[in-house]
């Protein structure tokens, strides 16, 4: 009888709202660790500091401080830290900018003193992989479709963004499709320092280069991109991988990490996505098909495989029922079946 009395029926609407109230918006992946190398200063080479860099280079001194790179401990006293850890010893170039007074022709050669990220996109991003290489999301970039093409990290990334300095607050105009529903947007140098200190946001930033993709994203049926709820980088590792399109994962492991109901594993599975993945029925950027399906007609899709009609895989070809209606009448559980091999209800 005292359990009875003690019973609050109250806790059945309680609990189930703080559990609501518990729920947060789903946040990006978290970038991956990186070690810090330790760089020991180079022998007879003169090292400025910071602070004298900060005298001619105030804009890019006061952002760069409020990155992570301006908080790193190095693991040596003697280890060089701040502007020279990226750019060099600059003691000559700040002798030499001083000693020009004014003189263009000297301050041009004293600008020749220090690495200043002019050089190839190779030469850029490897004062960037000294550190860098150490993480499994980056450690692949000198083999990346990017390097290759030119594309180097400054080309994407800042670590003095001096445009947001001037305007922090300023906000991008966005995709028409992110304006619409109403996606909240940082202001601009917020944006910068919590998103890879990337020098747009995506997509527009990619887009700068994959014109191709964002047409496909203004197609009626899409991966909600231009909206802002995905991000290109959720599918794609831009630093290169061993996957075709440089995709996180292999294969349709990719496009399950969202639509983890197709993903199984089943008893009777179908083929086409275990070895041609999604990709063999869907195109993932954007369509004019319903389900981004690559032909409008679900049938004619089919028979791109389903083709021969003595084959096993069409036992009904004579009789003309895959040339009628949508073969996913029947074959309903057509990403994979626990109860039947020809992936019927």
């Amino acid at each position: 009888m005292k359990r009875l009395r003690s019973f609050k029926p109250w806790l059945f609407v309680y609990l189930p709202l703080l559990a609501v109230s518990g729920q947060t918006r789903p946040a990006g992946s978290e970038p991956a660790s990186v070690s810090v190398a330790a760089l020991a200063p180079v022998a007879g080479a003169g090292y400025a500091g910071a602070e004298r860099c900060q005298t001619c280079h105030k804009a890019e001194f006061g952002e760069f401080s409020k990155t992570h790179h301006a908080a790193i401990k190095p693991p040596h006293a003697d280890s060089v830290t701040g502007c020279e850890m990226c750019h060099g010893p600059g003691k000559a170039h700040a002798d030499g900018e001083e000693a020009s007074q004014g003189d263009d022709a000297k301050a041009a050669a004293a600008g020749k003193l220090i690495f200043s990220f002019h050089a190839n996109p190779r030469k850029n991003a490897e004062r960037c992989l000294v550190c860098h290489q150490s993480s499994r999301d980056q450690k692949d970039f000198t083999h990346s479709t990017h390097i290759q093409h030119g594309v180097a990290c400054d080309s994407c990334h800042s670590m003095h963004l001096t445009e947001a300095g001037r305007n922090p607050k300023a906000e991008r105009m966005g995709t028409a499709q992110g304006n619409f529903f109403n996606v909240p947007k940082l202001p601009a140098e917020n944006r910068w320092l919590h998103e890879s200190q990337l020098i747009k946001a995506q997509p527009e930033l990619c887009y700068g280069c994959h014109g191709n993709i964002q047409a496909q994203f203004a197609l009626p049926t899409h991966h909600r991109v231009p909206e802002g709820a995905m991000k290109c980088t959720d599918c794609h590792n831009p630093h290169g991988t061993s996957n075709r399109a440089t995709l996180r994962q292999s294969g349709w492991e990719t496009c399950t990490q969202c639509h983890v109901e197709k993903r199984g594993p089943y008893v009777f599975e179908h083929s086409a996505v275990k070895v041609e993945g999604c990709t063999a029925c869907h195109t993932p950027h954007g369509s004019v098909n319903q389900m981004l399906l690559v032909r409008r007609e679900t049938r004619f899709l089919c028979l791109q495989c389903h083709v021969d009609p003595f084959a096993a895989n069409v036992p009904h070809g004579r009789l003309g029922f895959q040339a009628r209606g949508d073969c996913t009448r029947c074959h309903a559980a057509i990403h994979g079946s626990n109860f039947d091999v020809n992936f019927l209800h």
